[in-house]
C-alpha cells in the first residue's frame, strides 16, 4: 500500500514531525492540567491528549513526554488529577505549559482524597489512582482508575485548536 506521497507504510522516519504536529493540530481538544503531589512538592503540566477510557472499572489516560519534570511525581505517587480547565482559563493552561517555577503560587488549589491537587475553579477534576503505565514512543500513556471526581462550574470548555484556544458556541 502506497500513502498520497509514494510512501510505503512500512517505511520509518518519513513524516515530518512539523507536519505530523500540523495535521494532529486539526483535531479540536479539551485542554486539562494534569497536577500529583510527592514529599510535599505540588506538580502541575497542561495536557491535551487525554480521554475516557472505561466506565466500569472508571479508567481515564493521559499521555505525558517520558522526560517531562511531572512524571516522576505521579509515578511516586501513584496518583494524579485531570483538571479540566473552563474557556477563561487560558492564563491557567499557559501557566502549567512552561518549565519555570512556582505554578502553584499563581493558581489555587486544594489537596484532593489522593493528596494531588484539585485546581479551583477547574471547570471539573477527576481524581485518579495510577493504574497501568503503556509505552507510546517518546511519550507514556497513563491510565488511572477514577477514585473521585466532582464538577465545580457550569461554563464553556477551554478548547485548543491549530496551536490557539477557541470559544465554543454552545
Amino acid at each position: 500500500m502506497v500513502t498520497a506521497r509514494n510512501r510505503s507504510v512500512h517505511d520509518e522516519n518519513v513524516l515530518d514531525q512539523r507536519e505530523l504536529r500540523g495535521v494532529c493540530g486539526l483535531f479540536v481538544t479539551g485542554v486539562t492540567v494534569v497536577t500529583s503531589q510527592a514529599g510535599g512538592v505540588p506538580v502541575g503540566v497542561t495536557v491535551n491528549s487525554f480521554t475516557s477510557v472505561s466506565l466500569d472499572p472508571p479508567l481515564v489516560l493521559f499521555c505525558i513526554h517520558h522526560k517531562s519534570r511531572v512524571w516522576p511525581v505521579v509515578k511516586e505517587a501513584e496518583a494524579f488529577t485531570v483538571n479540566i480547565l473552563a474557556e477563561d482559563q487560558a492564563d491557567v493552561c499557559r501557566v502549567f505549559a512552561t518549565k519555570e517555577h512556582p505554578h502553584f503560587s499563581m493558581v489555587g488549589s486544594r489537596a484532593g482524597r489522593t493528596g494531588a491537587p484539585i485546581l479551583d475553579d477547574a471547570l471539573g477534576y477527576l481524581e485518579c489512582a495510577l493504574h497501568r503505565v503503556i509505552d507510546g514512543g517518546d511519550h507514556l500513556i497513563v491510565i488511572g482508575r477514577v477514585v473521585d471526581l466532582g464538577v465545580q462550574r457550569d461554563d464553556g470548555p477551554l478548547t485548543f485548536f491549530r496551536s490557539g484556544h477557541l470559544r465554543l458556541e454552545i
